[in-house]
């Protein structure tokens, strides 16, 4: 699913050069839950948007699928980031305007070719994480774990191969976070391929495989 050799990143910050990847390799194979961890400022969320295609390596190779990322274009890193891949933000990113329904159904604005069936895919996800009464909601009437649980709905609305969170129980409380968690747990069950970054030791426990940063690079890869 998922290969890095040698990847880094670089930033320009006050007029120096900052290696936020220093020569990460990395495998993932399909079917894994993975958690990645490291204080801040250790290259986590640089990690996770280099391998949701937000971003690119300035050095190093990335394959995803098999796929060269750096042979992309701007399209089809897009349409990439839109068929292969479902994004869960701490923030949820849940547009207020929209309803529950419109707001799982937002990646179905994105496509190139219509897909069928999709609203009735979306009902289905949203009853699938207990929102089948909320649909017509705003998400102001939605609780922190309520607007999370659409926000994963609206991930896994066109099946992709990869779904990657980023402290998707950040912002919630412990109630909220261990219903998340349950559910991200069962999604992959069903054999999806999720990607989590975390501080939280107790969320990265829930994983069964933990990967540490320190200084942009791999220093401990452990399976549970």
């Amino acid at each position: 699913m998922i290969r890095l050799d040698a990847v880094e990143r670089h930033y320009k910050m006050s007029g120096q050069t900052v290696r936020a990847l220093a020569g990460v390799d990395l495998t993932i194979e399909p079917g894994e839950f993975v958690a990645i961890t490291g204080p801040s400022g250790s290259g986590k969320s640089s990690l996770l948007n280099v391998l949701g295609c937000l971003d690119r390596p300035d050095a190093g190779r990335y394959l995803l699928a098999d796929q060269d990322v750096a042979l992309l274009d701007d399209d089809q890193a897009s349409t990439i980031r839109n068929r292969k891949i479902g994004f869960i933000f701490q923030s949820f990113h849940l547009l207020p305007r929209l309803t529950v329904l419109e707001n799982v159904l937002l990646p179905r604005r994105f496509l190139r070719e219509p897909i069928d069936g999709l609203e009735a895919r979306a009902r289905m996800l949203l009853g699938r994480v207990g929102l089948a009464e909320r649909l017509d909601h705003r998400p102001s009437e939605l609780s922190g774990g309520q607007m999370q649980r659409a926000a994963i709905a609206r991930a896994l609305l066109l099946q992709p191969a990869l779904l990657l969170a980023d402290e998707p129980t950040g912002n919630l409380d412990s109630r909220s976070a261990a219903d998340v968690l349950a559910l991200l747990e069962e999604v992959h069950a069903s054999g999806q391929t999720i990607v989590l970054v975390t501080h939280d030791n107790d969320v990265a426990a829930r994983a069964t495989r933990r990967i540490q940063l320190r200084d942009g690079k791999v220093c401990s890869d452990a399976r549970h």
